[in-house]
């Protein structure tokens, strides 16, 4: 191969665009020091000031990172130690610690303890936003990025051959075709709901298949499908799955003739045991520490998808900043400029991350080589967006459901005022664009989810508001010839606004709780979505108030069955359908135009769903 060369970089965020971290920087430190102390105590005080002896005792500060991040960022914090690099006259003692990303989000999240750590550095801003979308959570304040590290695929060396690496090259839809419809490649990952690894390129999966196929989930729902049945629990673990060599006998990679069960479960022997994965989804500094270890396994190579590879970011986050003392917050700015020195710079390539600073953002070549990349691979593409924060979070959807299949019971508004056009859908009404949204949601689900269909308006059944179109059971359950699936989707097709029909809520909801509690099914995620673009207007029946109240009382922790509602349109009471959602334990959401239902259905069955797992 000829000499290529590597043109500047920028690490791409994912969902966000960002500005250069020193502008992130300097805007945390106005922060910091409006919440400390001000800016004139602050210069007053000589905390611009780093150098000079120690003074006085050490200030410590705890950082919790990501466990690939954690090594490099201890490097730097006990040189700084070495160094007696001070902050306002004290020297800084900065603890690092490995925890795992999607446990300190939680915990974050839940805001029940203190948390015993001022910094917080996991290895994606979806953490951050998982971590802070919840109300009640802990405070987080932005400060820039560490470092990054591109999402790839990478495969063993026979499978990385036969998928002609490094020459051909893949988008992210062809890479999972070629998992999902060709049997070319055994495909697996870390469990996207604990890794951004693995939930940032299903993710881009998503994304790249509709870009080929706009509005179809299929190929994105068969790859979710395929990896339940090859996930780790962790990045760590994913890497251990993986073929120690050749295909024996020069079988061709994804062939799983060998074993008379091997077609079900991936297995390759008579006793069923999982044959290893030919490829997992990786991040390039994951590949990089492999290749790098020496313990005689073989080197991945990478596959960058021409369509984008999503970066790992690794934002620097102070934690409760008001709950800090003016010591740590200085010393926790301290650390956080220090991270933006050369000699920091090189500690983290030693480690196998690119630098976040685009001024230093040239590619590594040597980092590169040694992950597994090659020219003509596109490792150094960086003008492609990464996934946006939607699209991530109806990517864990979709997981949500395919680990753990649903039980939905949904409950739509057909009343009078459903007939309102949408603006900009070219004279659509919101029945019509709610039905669209709700076939196009319908085809996200598997033939194991339970899908009900209620619609409610006043008196559809004699004195009650709600009427039940199709019981909810299994998507694949035959009737009468057909799929329950196929009957579903003719049932929504058929929804119609009642002319001069209100909006029965109150008495539906209730309803419609009691039937999905009393029809619970362990193993599945349970929940009543309803749909309604008004308040209630039955006041012949029960008040907000008892309705709330007793949606309490039914709770079971044992059997809970959250309650998703959806507001629709500018009629809907957004504070209204957040108090009926929250006594049921679930949430409150609002969208302005009906085709962004199924978008929210999926992002609400992953919100709540992660809250009521066991």
């Amino acid at each position: 191969m000829g000499r290529h060369s590597l043109p500047h970089q920028p690490v791409r965020r994912a969902g966000r665009a960002g500005s250069p971290r020193r502008r992130r920087i300097a805007i945390a430190v106005s922060l910091v020091l409006a919440v400390t102390a001000g800016a004139g105590i602050a210069v007053g005080s000589g905390l611009l000031s780093f150098a000079g002896p120690c003074e006085r005792a050490p200030v410590r500060v705890d950082l919790v990172a990501s466990p690939d991040i954690a090594p490099a960022l201890r490097a730097v914090a006990d040189r700084a130690r070495r160094d007696q690099v001070t902050s306002d006259g004290r020297c800084l003692d900065v603890r690092v610690e490995a925890r795992e990303n999607y446990k300190v989000a939680d915990l974050l999240a839940a805001g029940t303890a203190v948390p015993d750590f001022q910094i917080w550095v996991p290895d994606s801003d979806v953490w951050v936003d998982r971590a802070t979308t919840a109300s009640g959570g802990v405070a987080l304040t932005p400060a820039g990025n560490v470092a990054g590290s591109p999402v790839t695929l990478a495969a063993v060396p026979a499978s990385a051959r036969a998928l002609g690496w490094p020459r051909k090259t893949y988008t992210w839809a062809g890479l999972a075709a070629m998992a999902t419809e060709t049997d070319r490649l055994l495909l697996g990952s870390a469990d996207p709901a604990r890794s951004a690894t693995g939930l940032l390129a299903l993710s881009s999966i998503s994304e790249s298949s509709r870009q080929e196929a706009p509005k179809s989930d299929t190929r994105t729902a068969a790859t979710a499908e395929l990896l339940t049945r090859r996930v780790s629990d962790t990045d760590a673990q994913v890497l251990r799955t993986l073929a120690a060599d050749e295909p024996a006998g020069g079988e061709p990679p994804g062939d799983d003739s060998a074993g008379d069960d091997s077609a079900g479960n991936d297995s390759g022997d008579a006793k069923g045991a999982p044959r290893p994965n030919e490829a997992v989804l990786l991040s390039e500094q994951a590949a990089y520490a492999h290749n790098s270890a020496g313990d005689g396994s073989p080197n991945l190579s990478l596959f960058y998808p021409t369509d984008g590879a999503p970066a790992l970011d690794y934002p620097y986050n102070l934690v409760d900043v008001t709950k800090l003392t003016t010591d740590q917050s200085r010393a926790a700015m301290r650390f956080m400029l220090l991270l933006g020195e050369k000699s920091s710079y090189r500690t983290l390539e030693r480690h196998g991350f690119r630098v976040a600073d685009a001024a230093q953002s040239r590619v590594p070549a040597a980092l590169v080589r040694t992950a597994g990349g090659r020219s003509p691979q596109p490792f150094a593409a960086g003008d492609t967006a990464p996934p946006s924060s939607e699209a991530v979070q109806q990517a864990l959807g979709l997981w949500t459901v395919t680990v753990q299949s649903a039980r939905l019971t949904t409950v739509v508004d057909a009343s009078a005022s459903m007939t309102a056009p949408v603006p900009g859908r070219k004279g659509q009404s919101r029945m019509e664009v709610t039905k669209a949204s709700l076939l196009e949601a319908l085809a996200t689900f598997t033939h194991e989810d339970e899908i009900g269909l209620w619609e409610f308006s006043t008196r559809l059944d004699g004195s009650k508001d709600y009427r039940k179109l199709t019981e909810t059971v299994r998507l694949g359950a035959p009737v009468k010839g057909r799929t329950h699936r196929e009957r579903l989707s003719d049932a929504i097709t058929a929804l119609k606004p009642i002319p001069d029909g209100d909006t029965g809520l109150y008495d539906t909801a209730l309803a419609a709780y009691k039937e999905a509690q009393a029809g619970y099914v362990q193993g599945k995620f349970n929940a009543v979505v309803l749909l309604t673009d008004g308040s209630n207007q039955d006041d012949d029946g029960i008040s907000r108030g008892e309705l709330i109240e007793r949606l309490r009382d039914l709770v079971d922790p044992g059997r809970p069955v959250p309650l998703i509602a959806i507001a629709v349109g500018p009629d809907a009471d957004r504070r209204e359908v957040d108090q009926i959602a929250g006594a049921a334990e679930g949430a409150g959401y609002e969208v302005s135009d009906p085709a962004d239902i199924r978008a929210v259905i999926l992002r609400a069955i992953m919100a709540v769903g992660h809250l009521h797992e066991s």
